[in-house]
């Protein structure tokens, strides 16, 4: 069983790795494009190209990781909830952390690889891929597949999608 101090250090360490990982992946270029707001008489217009495309697909995918987490922690701090919920809670809560590692370890791959941006959602045993590219080309998709697959042992079913 899991005491207090070692859930609250976990939950911390957890907060943490997420949010250093999200900043360390953002790019320079990114934070100046959130930055710069472009007002047009009362309404605010702001252009959005593919590299801010995939980071507000990354900012969504984030804000929903991180209510799941709060809510797997939540269970685990109720003192109602059953050991068996906890034991859910705590293999979800880990579950989470290992998709949201392996995700960045396949953008980062794709990057060193192909030179290409990319965005990447892990749920159960399906992964999607967007990739930053003008040139949509199947073997470039093929290629982008194998090579996720070269990081899991079982069978995954990957797309790969490819954004303007």
């Amino acid at each position: 069983m899991i005491n207090k101090q070692n859930l609250w250090f976990l939950t911390l360490f957890s907060l943490i790795l997420v949010l250093s990982i999200y900043y360390f992946t953002l790019s320079d270029d990114t934070l100046s494009v959130l930055k710069e707001e472009t007002v047009d008489n009362s309404a605010a217009t702001i252009e959005i190209e593919e590299s801010n495309a995939l980071a507000s697909m990354k900012v969504a995918n984030e804000e929903e990781v991180l209510a799941k987490m709060e809510e797997y922690q939540n269970i685990l701090l109720d003192e109602k909830s059953s050991s068996e919920e906890k034991n859910d809670a705590y293999d979800n809560l880990k579950q989470l952390n290992n998709n949201k590692g392996k995700e960045e370890e396949i953008d980062k791959k794709i990057k060193q690889t192909y030179n290409l941006d990319s965005f990447t959602k892990i749920k159960d045993n399906q992964i999607n891929v967007v990739v930053s590219s003008d040139k949509h080309d199947n073997e470039i998709a093929n290629n982008i597949i194998r090579t996720v697959q070269e990081l899991f042992e079982n069978k995954m079913y990957i797309t790969v999608k490819f954004e303007k």
